[in-house]
Formats: C-alpha cells, structure tokens, sequence
C-alpha cells in the first residue's frame, strides 16, 4: 500500500532582485587639512567666499544710539524755544504753601505782547485778593491747575477776547507741529475738555415751548490757570499761554509730588453715566486728581 506523503512546508520565494544602483557616487569626506591650512582658513574667512559679519561692541552701539535720543528731544526743545522768544513785560510772584508750611515762591514772565488780554487779566488776579488765599485744586501728569476765583462771573464778552487770543497765540507758537504749553508755561483755562456738549431742552415761555441749550458742569469764567510740569499738547485748544515760570520751578515740582485723589474716568459705570448726562457724574470728575493736601496761594502780587 503506497502512502502519499503531504508537503506541509513553506513555499519557497523566488529570490528579491538587487537594490538598483545608486548614478550618484555618496558624499566623499572632507579632506584633512594640514595645520598651517586651517590657521589661514581661519584667519582669511574670504578664502571661503564667506562674509564676515562685524557686531559692534555695546559701548558702540551706545555711542549710535546717542543721536537717535537727541533726535526724540527735539520736539520739546523747538516747544520751549516758542515761549522763550515771547518778550517779558511784566513779572508776578506767587508764595505757596503746602499743607501749611511754606514750600517757596513761583515768579511768573507775562507775554504782554503776544497775549495782552490775558496778561492782563493775570495781573490785576495776582494784585490785591484775586489769587490770595486761593488752591491749587487738581494735579494731573503734565500740569497743575489753580481754581482761580469761583465768586467771578463768566462773562461771554470776556470768554470770547480770550479765546480768539488763545487762537492766535496758537497760530504763531504752534508751528512745526510743536506745542506751545512747554514745561513752565502758564495759562489761563478758557475752555473745558471735560465738559460734555449743551443738551437741548424744552423750555415753556409765555405759552409756547422753546428749545434752550442747558449746559452741565460749571464754564471756566476766565481765573483759572494752569502751570506746565512737562510738553502739555492736550491744553493748546483749552488755555491760553500768558506766561512762563521763570523762577520756582522748584516749586511747581513739589505741588506735582502731591498726592491725588485717583482718576476713576476709565471706568464702565462712570462712562455710561457721562454719556447719558448725569450730573453725579460731572461732580465726580471734578474731584479726581484732587490733592488730598491743601496747596494754597498764601500770598502775591507784582514784581518791579
């Protein structure tokens, strides 16, 4: 009886064919180079075609550096050179003191040319009791404002001289793109910023409804002025340049080293109630940055 015998192993796989040979012959080694080879390699980097590139020392790049800050601090110096072409007429002093000692005196150039309304005004406010007795009442970064005399009315007639004048010191010291409030500078308020637009109202007058404009906040009446602790663009469309601190800058620094009440203006709640015309609202931005110690004007007058 014959028996088949089962092949129960693998099928043998014809053999795989040769890896395909390479056209490029594989990166040679870069060739050994003798001692004296890579010490001018080293030394002439142009052998290789490579361009160094020089990086200066700091103390140069410090010296490069130097035009580029004086190039920043041009703009102040043509601002200052404004005010310091503006003749003198007249001098006044204002003797300060903070939180009841005495912290020096501010003298004051007046511009009687280029501004003689306000000069003037400034002047008869520095005689007698017009700025005597009288605070500082607001320290913002860039200046500190005087209240001026809250008992003067706000007469239209003398708002107005004073603006057209701050207009037209504007036109001849604002030139070159420049502000004319440079460190020292003072100014008359005659504008508020602060102050929302007049809101139309209806008013009922002998039987007929008429529309009058009703003005939030309290109008600048012309005594309020504001000295310049640095370049202060943000006052050219509200002051009026009279003069610049030609003595008791000083001073002018310590009454902006005092401390304020904080300025809450970013805030949502207070932005809402400015827009919708709350009056709580203008009370309000009237007492930020108030310094919490009196700055007072103990005494003044007219320097001969």
């Amino acid at each position: 009886m014959s028996h088949r015998i089962l092949n129960t192993s693998k099928p043998t796989l014809p053999p795989s064919p040769p890896p395909p040979q390479l056209h490029h012959p594989p990166p040679q080694p870069p060739p050994k180079l003798g001692r004296r080879a890579a010490v001018a390699i080293a030394v002439s980097p142009a052998l290789l075609g490579i361009t160094p590139v020089l990086v200066a020392p700091p103390s140069t790049r410090a010296q490069e550096a130097v035009p580029a800050a004086q190039e920043q601090e041009v703009v102040p110096a043509a601002a200052a050179a404004c005010i310091e072409e503006l003749p003198i007429t007249a001098k006044a002093f204002l003797d300060v003191s903070i939180g009841g000692e005495p912290a020096g005196r501010i003298t004051i150039g007046l511009f009687g040319d280029a501004a003689p309304a306000g000069a003037a005004r400034f002047l008869s406010l520095a005689t007698g009791v017009g700025y005597r007795r009288k605070e500082f009442v607001k320290v913002v970064p860039g200046y500190v404002q005087h209240a001026g005399v809250v008992s003067y009315p706000a007469l239209p007639a003398v708002i107005d001289r004073l603006a057209a004048e701050m207009d037209a010191v504007r036109a001849r010291c604002a030139g070159g793109g420049t502000t004319m409030h440079a460190a020292g500078a003072v100014s008359i308020v005659v504008r508020d910023p602060s102050l929302p637009p007049p809101k139309p109202k209806l008013v009922a007058r002998g039987g007929k409804l008429e529309i009058q404009e009703e003005q939030v906040g309290v109008v600048p009446n012309g005594t309020e002025f504001v000295i310049a602790t640095r370049d202060s663009p943000e006052l050219d469309a509200s002051a009026l340049v009279v003069g610049k601190v030609v003595d008791g800058m000083d001073v002018v620094a310590k009454i902006a080293a005092v401390p304020t009440v904080k300025d809450n203006s970013g805030s949502g709640y207070f932005k809402v109630a400015k827009l919708i015309g709350d009056k709580r609202a203008v009370v309000a931005e009237r007492g930020f940055n108030r310094p919490y110690t009196k700055i007072l004007v103990t005494n003044c007058g007219i320097l001969e």
